[in-house]
């Protein structure tokens, strides 16, 4: 993928953003972010260690290394020092989405169709807020729910309008995990193989 591209994909806008100071700070890390061929999954602010920034971000494929991590934590942390957009100390923690990860992007849905997710709604949808199922269809205004648990007189299956969506995050199950680890594995490899094109044309031109 070309660098256009990977930022392209990497810009595509999340569904569920932040307010007050954490939509300060995605404001502030995005642009950074989306130029290394990264994208946002969500800013935090926490209690824990007195206070701790919380950012969680993937690759354009859904990966996240340590050594990413690491990237992006010494590429934002300049920009967060110049802006200050938050006026105490604090730490600075970069994490991957993991497994049971928080669905903020159409994109994470049609990649995890098949998967069992719980979601909240910020409006009532078939008469209530809090569903849980599995994905079973996407299309440009919303997913599909297979709910596992429907009240008597209600159908099992329930489309969710992306407007419609507060929250939403993957169930860890035995069938997450292992095509969690599949993807992660098909990555690696098209990003090692991309990296031995790389040095090959690099030979190449010296010669």
């Amino acid at each position: 993928m070309t660098q256009s591209g990977a930022a392209e994909s990497a810009s595509e806008p999340r569904l569920i953003t932040e307010t007050g100071i954490e939509r300060r700070v995605a404001d502030i890390i995005e642009p950074v972010l989306v130029p290394m061929g990264y994208r946002l999954v969500r800013v935090r602010l926490l209690a824990l260690n007195g206070t701790t920034l919380q950012i969680m971000a993937e690759r354009e494929d859904g990966s996240m290394t340590v050594e990413d991590c690491e990237a992006v934590s010494m590429a934002i942390s300049p920009v967060l020092d110049v802006d200050d957009p938050i006026d105490k100390a604090y730490h600075l923690e970069v994490s991957s989405p993991g497994m049971d990860r928080p669905m903020v992007r159409k994109s994470d849905f049609v990649r995890w169709t098949g998967h069992l997710l719980k979601c909240e709604t910020s409006v009532l949808v078939g008469g209530r807020k809090r569903f849980r199922g599995t994905i079973v269809s996407t299309d440009e205004d919303g997913f599909t729910l297979d709910r596992d648990q429907p009240a008597p007189g209600e159908d099992a299956r329930i489309v969710i309008p992306y407007t419609a969506l507060a929250e939403g995050k993957l169930i860890l199950t035995d069938d997450l995990i292992r095509d969690a680890l599949a993807a992660d594995k098909k990555a690696k490899a098209a990003r090692e193989a991309a990296n031995e094109n790389f040095e090959d044309e690099d030979e190449d031109a010296l010669d």
